[in-house]
């Protein structure tokens, strides 16, 4: 079996990625943006939007400031010229997916057919009408909010008390049930917030009428997995799309038998990989980019530790008094490395960058990691449109980076 250093199969990785390809000098078009996602194969959705809401960021890391309005084209508007290219669903959680790949989900669709919860489950009993009556209202007037739907309902339904913290009503319940069984899809987002319709008329009629056996779609999940991946254990290929190790384990070896996967072994790991027969191994891996929680090369922490020998972790709802490194941490990339992290807030309001929090990765140049970290920074504010910048103090690189900040403001 061939084995590989920790350090190739980070090179790998970055570069099925999109990490290796220089970014573009022009500003970016339609083709520049698709192409960081045919690297991701998916962006993750997510509400928080301490800085910029994170399904907008992973293209920002890989091919620098562009217009998100491409990004929103390709999910949230369908026209005769322009046709949608991205449908959300649960993915890895909520998340932008190639239109196509809709299909690929059909299975989950009836495993989620009477939604993702029991307190969906619950709902739906306790109004067993709802959900053909919002579908009723969706075919009459199209893509609507669930509160549009009470109205239209005349409903004002009770708030669920059980674990739904974010305090939905029944009608926003049913809503999200139909949507995780397939029923229902979200043509278009206003403010982050769901507009539904009916999936025959937001998905294409022909991926819509595409029937997937469950075996042959797991196994097109996965090789898409593996080419993100580059290289990856069974656990990093099972968790791209949250799939089972019952499910992986058979595609797995379906791809090794057809020569679409070669398994190796990488030093230091405990269980054998799987490397992708288009994968590319760099030499090196030069640039810097600055890595939202939820970008695709590092949401499963488990794998960013064996790779990067950095030990992540979101800290958004752990009480302030026990953050370590604060509440919105991007790592930040340096010449295919993990060099450190900083934690940030874009204050839109009065056109501030904040960065509470500045920390340094071990056995790095710090002043070269401070030096490429504010111009990625600077990078950053150009695109949110923020002119300048606030260095808190926490953090062993806040003072440097402060300084460095200030004396690229000055000039």
């Amino acid at each position: 079996m061939p084995t590989l250093t920790v350090a190739a199969a980070r090179r790998t990785a970055l570069a099925a990625q999109g990490f290796a390809a220089a970014r573009p000098s022009a500003p970016a078009t339609r083709r520049t943006v698709w192409k960081a996602l045919e690297s991701t194969k998916l962006l993750q959705l997510d509400s928080v939007s301490a800085v910029v809401r994170a399904h907008y960021a992973p293209v920002f890391s890989r091919i620098g400031a562009y217009d998100t309005a491409l990004l929103d084209e390709a999910a949230w508007s369908d026209t005769a010229r322009r046709p949608r290219k991205l449908v959300e669903y649960w993915a890895h959680e909520a998340a932008l997916i190639p239109v196509q790949d809709w299909a690929l989900m059909r299975w989950r669709m009836v495993e989620y057919r009477h939604g993702r919860w029991n307190g969906m489950r619950q709902v739906a009993q306790r109004n067993p009408g709802l959900a053909d009556d919002v579908k009723g209202v969706l075919k009459e007037f199209g893509a609507s909010t669930a509160g549009e739907i009470e109205r239209h309902l005349e409903l004002d339904r009770p708030r669920s008390k059980d674990h739904w913290g974010w305090n939905y009503s029944d009608t926003k319940v049913v809503c999200e049930a139909l949507f995780a069984a397939g029923e229902v899809s979200a043509p278009k987002r206003v403010g982050f917030q769901r507009h539904y319709d009916l999936s025959e008329r937001v998905i294409p009629p022909e991926v819509y009428a595409r029937e997937v056996d469950e075996a042959d779609a797991v196994r097109e999940l996965v090789r898409r997995a593996a080419a993100a991946h580059g290289i990856g254990t069974e656990t990093d290929l099972r968790d791209y799309y949250r799939l089972n190790r019952r499910q992986t384990e058979p595609a797995i070896a379906d791809l090794l038998d057809a020569g679409e996967l070669t398994q190796v072994a990488v030093a230091g790991w405990d269980k054998p990989a799987y490397l992708h027969t288009e994968a590319r191994t760099p030499r090196s891996i030069s640039g810097a980019a600055l890595l939202c929680p939820f970008d695709p090369l590092i949401f499963f922490r488990a794998r960013t530790e064996r790779l990067f020998d950095f030990h992540y972790r979101i800290e958004i709802y752990t009480p302030e008094h026990k953050r370590v490194h604060g509440y919105y941490v991007f790592p930040f990339l340096l010449d295919g490395e993990l060099v450190g992290r900083v934690d940030l807030r874009a204050d839109r309001n009065s056109g501030v960058l904040r960065v509470p929090g500045a920390f340094a990765e071990p056995g790095h140049n710090n002043a070269r990691v401070v030096a490429e970290l504010a111009g990625a920074l600077r990078e950053m504010a150009d695109w949110l449109a923020l002119d300048t910048f606030e260095v808190g103090e926490r953090g062993d690189l806040a003072p440097a980076l402060r300084r460095e900040l200030s004396s690229r403001l000055r000039v």
